[in-house]
């Protein structure tokens, strides 16, 4: 590439966002490196400047419309625009149905579809204007149900239909958009997960790879190579899937 493309990655500040920010780096992006917490950044912006990749950390709360245009504006200021979107901020506030408060409710919906349609909004006028475009957004196998997760499940659930409408909307001006459904992953949330269901992670993590058909978990790594796939030019004609990265069949 002639000038050096810019790929934002939200909740990118530590697990599959961290990874996929870095993978991005080594496949020639500049990275915007987006987190709550700019300073929660720093360790993931210096992985890649270490490895001789261009990065910046960027603090924006994605579910917050004047912090996203901001934010957004000063990824196109200093680094070019944006026309690489990974939408992996997300959080957890499990309960089953009849504890879980309309609180726990909206933050998760905030996060994760709000905060996605805002940064997708604010990225795409760039993608557009560029012709030239690529929107990942991070779904999960928890979208076909999972006991707790009646929030989460709805908004990962929603993450598929949002992509699958974008990719008809966006198509025309050589932007595609997707989404990877990520199966058991070892991140800081699966451990919490662990943690709440009272079950050594170690433990947790032995459980979950016998039902896995590759007998073994997810790595941040084995989502970060899917997403860098769809981000490439040779994906062009990828557009509005979604892809379960599980180690085994799920539809």
């Amino acid at each position: 590439m002639s000038t050096q493309r810019v790929a934002v990655v939200t909740g990118a500040a530590r697990g599959i966002g961290a990874a996929t920010a870095a993978r991005l780096a080594k496949d020639g992006y500049a990275v915007a490196v987006l987190d709550l917490d700019e300073g929660a950044c720093a360790d993931a912006v210096k992985a890649i400047t270490d490895a001789g990749g261009k990065a910046i950390a960027v603090g924006v709360d994605v579910s917050d419309a004047e912090q996203v245009e901001a934010g957004v504006k000063r990824i196109a200021d200093e680094l070019g625009p944006p026309v690489v979107l990974v939408n992996n901020a997300g959080i957890i506030r499990d309960n089953l149905i009849f504890k879980m408060t309309q609180d726990d409710w909206d933050t998760v919906m905030a996060v994760h579809l709000r905060g996605a349609f805002l940064m997708t909004k604010a990225c795409q006028a760039y993608m557009t204007q560029e012709k030239f475009g690529r929107i990942v957004n991070l779904s999960s196998s928890s979208a076909q149900g999972n006991r707790g997760q009646s929030n989460y499940s709805a908004a990962k659930a929603g993450m598929q239909g949002f992509t699958k409408t974008l990719a008809i909307e966006l198509g025309k001006f050589g932007v595609t958009a997707n989404a990877v459904a990520p199966g058991f992953i070892e991140t800081d949330m699966t451990r919490a997960t662990a943690e709440r269901v009272g079950v050594p992670f170690e433990d947790f993590l032995k459980g979950a790879a016998a039902q896995i058909p590759v007998q073994r978990t997810g790595k941040p790594d084995d989502i970060a190579a899917m997403v860098a796939f769809l981000c490439s030019e040779d994906a062009g004609f990828v557009s509005g899937q979604v892809i379960y990265v599980a180690g085994g069949p799920l539809d």
